[in-house]
């Protein structure tokens, strides 16, 4: 990594490496909940330890657990320079999970909902989260970021992003407003990774770790971190770090211990032979 920060939108200097707060109310979307008390620990940590980007949304949650509230709890007031980011779109299904999208009309309600679960009066960046749990796939989405882009007009949002999309997409929501981030799985398209470096906007890669039916290629990170005395885990995200400096990696985990360990991520270095092997 040769640059450790970036600036989102032109006036949020962050860190390149954050916290993504998916895991904090549980494991994983069918897993088991954890509680409050782990979550308030493992944010205030998490500042502790230089993050100052988190990456949540208003459906992380399982049962009465949920992000927003936690990190409310754990970090207001919050402290200057702290960007916080949210997701709106999705809604859960009849199961639970965020299989659902909202109807255009239905996103200020979830904008003005992350507003008071979060304790703000304006959101420093949010994502229209395209699509239920799938890949990117054309429906268009201007109509909906048209009302973001409204509720940026009105101070309710500072930034605009995307995600889940193609790149017939980007280019719809690039057109009706500014795009600061794009927050796609990692294994994506890398022309839209090079589109947005040239353009200054950020590449958030989601299932960073793995998941999402993107698994590791656990033989050659393992490789790779016992060379260097790290973790797969570090080494992987210390080599999307590589990428671009315009990718930020937000990594989440409700353990204190893996905490620690993805946070010591952002100062390995990856040699040119150690990156060329990764990549295959």
């Amino acid at each position: 990594m040769t640059t450790t920060t970036f600036s989102l939108g032109g006036d949020l200097t962050i860190n390149r490496l954050g916290f993504g707060a998916m895991r904090l109310p549980m494991s994983t979307f069918d897993g088991p909940t954890r509680t409050p008390e782990n979550g308030v620990a493992v944010l205030r940590r998490a500042v502790e330890l230089g993050v100052d980007h988190i990456d949540t949304a208003g459906f992380y949650n399982r049962g009465d657990v949920r992000a927003n509230e936690l990190i409310r709890t754990a970090l207001s007031p919050y402290r200057d320079g702290l960007v916080i980011a949210t997701k709106v779109g999705p809604l859960p299904g009849p199961d639970g999970m965020p299989s659902r999208q909202a109807s255009p009309d239905q996103l200020r309600g979830l904008v003005e909902t992350d507003l008071r679960a979060l304790g703000l009066e304006r959101l420093d960046l949010v994502y229209l989260r395209v699509g239920g749990m799938s890949g990117p796939g054309g429906e268009s989405i201007a109509e909906r970021f048209e009302v973001l882009a409204g509720l940026r007009e009105e101070g309710l949002i500072r930034h605009l992003g995307v995600s889940n999309v193609d790149a017939a997409q980007f280019a719809e929501a690039r057109a009706v407003a500014p795009v600061t981030a794009v927050q796609n799985s990692y294994a994506d398209d890398p022309e839209l990774l090079a589109e947005c470096e040239a353009a200054g906007i950020a590449f958030v890669p989601f299932f960073l770790l793995g998941g999402g039916g993107n698994p590791l290629d656990t033989e050659r990170l393992g490789k790779v971190a016992a060379r260097l005395g790290a973790t797969p885990a570090q080494v992987q995200i210390a080599s999307l770090l590589a990428l671009s400096p315009s990718v930020l990696a937000i990594p989440g985990t409700g353990s204190l211990d893996h905490l620690e360990e993805n946070c010591a991520a952002g100062g390995l270095v990856l040699g040119d032979e150690d990156l060329a092997y990764l990549r295959g």
